[in-house]
């Protein structure tokens, strides 16, 4: 599989350049990334068993549509996971953890003044990258990354839809939280404010993604 072509077409779907339920067309995107159909076919499948796109024969490949239902419990999913990245990086996370994320909260305090979609986005991958780095668990990494994947266009679509300096103000709050709960080295409160976290973010993704605060808690 190429993996240039992959991430370009993958980013696209991530960031709504190509909307959720568009077809793709592989001869026209074999065209455009200038390569036969049978690598931008290995591509295609490859977003299909990623759940971020449908294969529909003698149709096309279909840009997955934003179920809430299924992104409920994907997030549900994802608290177990969580927990157990905060219970690992309150064990084994170093001060060089700890000093990376000061940085990425000091960056994104900036963004309270200039709102900028994409860098709050890239702020908020690499301080779950710390995480991860810091949790030392490749195989948790790894699905973790894929059910962030999955919930991240809920979250995308909504962060027009609020206050910037809210969403700006979670992510930094998050942040002190985790760090907060790290340094103490108490590995149940890492994990409980890592769940906590995620719960505080869907209710706000929820509450955007329906227009009115929904009964259905995770």
């Amino acid at each position: 599989m190429n993996p240039e072509i992959y991430g370009e077409i993958k980013r696209r779907i991530l960031f709504l350049e190509y909307a959720p339920g568009q077809i793709l067309n592989e001869n026209v995107l074999a065209k455009e990334f200038g390569v036969s159909r049978t690598p931008m076919r290995e591509v295609l499948y490859r977003l299909s068993w990623e759940e971020l796109a449908r294969i529909i024969p003698r149709t096309g490949t279909m840009v997955a549509e934003i179920e809430f239902q299924k992104m409920m419990h994907t997030y549900q999913t994802r608290l177990g996971i969580e927990g157990e990245v905060g219970r690992l990086c309150a064990e084994l996370a170093t001060e060089t953890h700890l000093e990376k994320i000061r940085d990425l909260k000091q960056r994104c305090a900036a963004l309270n003044e200039k709102k900028d979609t994409g860098a709050l986005v890239d702020i908020d991958s690499h301080f779950r990258r710390v995480l991860h780095e810091a949790a030392g668990n490749p195989v948790l990494q790894s699905v973790s990354n894929q059910l962030y994947t999955l919930t991240f266009r809920l979250w995308y679509v909504t962060l027009d839809k609020g206050e910037w300096k809210e969403e700006v103000q979670e992510i930094i709050d998050e942040m002190e939280h985790t760090m907060a709960a790290i340094v103490a080295r108490d590995a149940a409160k890492t994990a409980r404010v890592r769940r906590e976290a995620l719960v505080k973010h869907f209710d706000r993704i929820r509450a955007k993604y329906l227009g009115v605060p929904s009964k259905v808690r995770l």
